[in-house]
């Protein structure tokens, strides 16, 4: 019988220019490790014990890849934080819509309610990080069970972000969410509040910056110091809404 302990698995995806796909992952903080461009064009880029590579198709539409890729990592909130300060410095924001971009890590009805975060680098590749286990499981299996009157907006929201951050259909996510919006009666705060940045960060990717500036404005009014809760999850997560609401506006204020 083999031993299969040391056995890896590295995806080839496609791109049309290696030298944008580079230019994005190094931004990200992936170090090359090699590179060709006669008789193919091929990359291979590294980051931590994650290997991508890549081979170019001058002719290839980003707009039609199916290239993708199932990442496994034990800590996603801090591989989004790499990324993220990574992009920041080098794009001067979060690139949250188009092509490329990175979603925020939230949590994922079509993944157990684990959290996940893709990155749509330039050729037009999914990279869906993931973490198999997660120590909020127990948490979220009790909100779960809370009444449907209290999670119908969160409920609404975890359905929006499959539709919009796994499938990419924007436009019919952000139905679902303006229509839970309009229906939600006296919800708890914070899950207004990532209701509403969810739906501004669609209102971003649809090109429709009026409709997102307003939607930032409203949980500015509903978002005082994260401080002044007396809940500590709470608190967690108001202060990752005003870290979205920042990102959010820096796009805004550069496109």
């Amino acid at each position: 019988m083999h031993d299969l302990a040391n056995e890896l698995t590295v995806p080839a995806l496609p791109c049309r220019s290696i030298d944008e796909i580079e230019a994005f992952y190094t931004a990200l903080g992936f170090t090359r490790t090699y590179r060709q461009v006669r008789p193919n064009p091929y990359l291979a880029l590294r980051w931590e014990d994650i290997e991508l590579h890549f081979f170019g198709m001058p002719d290839f539409d980003p707009q039609d890849s199916y290239g993708t890729c199932l990442v496994f990592v034990p800590d996603i909130g801090s591989t989004f934080q790499a990324f993220a300060e990574g992009m920041r410095g080098v794009y001067g924001k979060l690139l949250v819509s188009g092509i490329p971009r990175m979603t925020r890590p939230r949590n994922r009805k079509n993944a157990g309610g684990l959290t996940g975060v893709t990155v749509v680098d330039p050729g037009g590749n999914w990279i869906r990080f993931s973490v198999r286990e997660s120590k909020d499981l127990g948490e979220r299996e009790a909100w779960r069970q809370a009444p449907a009157s209290a999670r119908k907006l969160a409920a609404a929201l975890e359905n929006a972000v499959v539709i919009g951050d796994s499938h990419g259909d924007h436009r019919q996510a952000a139905k679902v969410l303006d229509g839970a919006l309009a229906r939600a009666q006296d919800p708890p705060k914070v899950d207004l509040v990532e209701a509403l940045l969810y739906r501004a960060e669609l209102a971003v990717r649809l090109s429709d910056r009026e409709r997102a500036r307003e939607l930032l404005t409203r949980v500015r009014e509903l978002t005082p110091s994260p401080g002044l809760s007396p809940d500590a999850s709470e608190r967690e997560r108001l202060t990752e809404a005003l870290a979205s609401a920042a990102d959010l506006d820096a796009v805004l204020s550069t496109d």
